[in-house]
């Protein structure tokens, strides 16, 4: 028997292992390896700049990791996806063991030398190295991004801890109720029609109560965070996400002191013109379909308010308003129950106006219950035309609008006296005129 033969009985008995192109010395990897390797090391680079330039005072060998240790770390994370690739997953999480024992072992000496207890940098290289290695696998986009995340959070610091440090425990406890409304209490409501006409649904009433409370609480936030040192404008604009009628009844109060008038008036008008893009938000969630007629007469009643704040602002250029505008946190339960039960009765009402009275019925209950509060009756308005194909719903939200506007002008009167109302009345009438205008032309 010949050697070839020999060969041939052998292989027979014992498979030899078949030889791997990519064990083949003249072997190539794609380019696309080397593409998402240097992603992996780029990754690290970027990371280990803002980390550098963090530490940039402290000497050279006292840092637990600058730019060139996350480059390098970036890239060992891209090696070891690639080896992990090759020789199985398992490869790559010993590796990500080791560098935490590393880094674990480098913070406890540089805790003991320095006293420093933080542990963002060691964790930060971590992240590095699990970004490096998703690069490799395939996921390079989303490696790119989770790094820019990483660094833009990384370089808020000072930011986070200054809105920190200004949160109050009341606050926080607001933030955690809405999660509560949200996460908690939102999915085990049923989400069916209840009552007369199947109009109340206690998962959309909840679900609106929300939305509400949310945009309320960023203007609140906002607020708080900015302060009035920002200027009236701001203030306005936050304090009308708010609510605009609570801002609007605290500025007109003031005019008995010395704030000038023109300031107030802007902030007043700047705050009343918020609710338009409000509404806009209200209506896109609810029903983006009914978006398109309400558009231009909203952004033009926005539009014509933000003009005339401007111009009292300039006319009270230099000065400033002294003191907060006090405003009530919008996510204590009894007010988010009081809006609850309010947009119920209004759905319940609109749909009565509906099918008794018809589109006329529907204009006259959203006049009516704009100068109680607008939100509600365009919510329900917005979810009466969804379901049900009611005609006239965009002309009822204006009006609820207008007649909540006209309300907010004799609050101001009423309550500012005559030099304020000589400046607010004319340009929340112009406001509600303007409105009108557009609807009529657009109809």
């Amino acid at each position: 028997m010949g050697v070839h033969g020999a060969r041939t009985s052998i292989a027979i008995i014992i498979p030899l292992p078949r030889v791997n192109a990519r064990h083949n010395p003249c072997y190539r990897p794609p380019m696309d390896t080397f593409l998402n390797l240097g992603v992996s090391l780029a990754i690290g680079l970027l990371i280990g700049i803002e980390r550098g330039w963090q530490e940039r005072a402290a000497p050279d060998g006292s840092r637990v990791a600058g730019i060139r240790t996350f480059g390098l770390l970036g890239f060992l994370g891209g090696l070891w996806a690639l080896l992990g690739r090759e020789l199985g997953p398992l490869l790559t999480g010993a590796a990500f063991v080791s560098v935490a024992a590393l880094l674990i072992v480098a913070h406890i000496a540089d805790t003991r030398v320095r006293g420093s207890v933080g542990i963002t940098t060691s964790v930060a290289a971590l992240v590095t190295f699990a970004l490096g290695a998703l690069a490799v696998l395939g996921y390079g986009v989303v490696a790119a991004g989770g790094a820019v995340v990483t660094t833009t959070l990384l370089s808020l610091k000072p930011l986070l801890h200054g809105w920190l440090r200004k949160l109050e425990q009341v606050e926080l406890q607001a933030a955690l109720k809405l999660l509560v409304m949200t996460v908690v209490l939102l999915p085990v409501l049923p989400n069916r029609g209840y009552g007369p006409w199947q109009a109340l649904n206690p998962f959309e009433i909840w679900w609106m109560v929300v939305l509400i409370a949310l945009i309320s609480f960023s203007g609140y936030v906002a607020v708080r965070l900015l302060g009035v040192k920002r200027g009236m404008l701001a203030t306005g604009v936050f304090g009308g996400l708010v609510s605009s009628t609570a801002t609007t009844v605290n500025l007109a109060r003031r005019a008995a002191g010395p704030v000038p008038v023109s300031l107030l008036a802007a902030g007043i008008v700047i705050a009343c013109s918020t609710m338009f893009p409000r509404m806009l938000i209200e209506i896109s969630v609810v029903n983006i379909d009914l978006l398109s007629p309400l558009l231009w007469p909203l952004v033009v009643m926005a539009g014509v308010g933000l003009a005339t704040a401007l111009w009292f602002a300039y006319l009270s250029r230099g000065e400033r308003l002294e003191g907060a505008v006090p405003l009530r946190n919008p996510l204590e339960l009894r007010p988010a129950l009081e809006f609850g039960l309010l947009l119920a009765l209004i759905m319940l009402a609109a749909e009565a106006a509906r099918h008794f009275l018809g589109e006329h019925g529907l204009y006259l209950l959203a006049a009516l219950s704009g100068t109680v509060d607008v939100d509600a009756i365009t919510l329900s308005v917005a979810r009466l035309a969804r379901d049900t194909g009611a005609n006239g719903a965009d002309v009822a939200i204006v009006l609820a609008a207008l007649s909540n506007t006209l309300v907010k002008a004799s609050l101001a009167a009423f309550l500012g006296g005559r030099q304020l109302a000589i400046r607010v009345i004319p340009a929340l009438l112009a406001i509600a005129g303007s409105g009108i205008a557009t609807l009529w032309l657009l109809s």
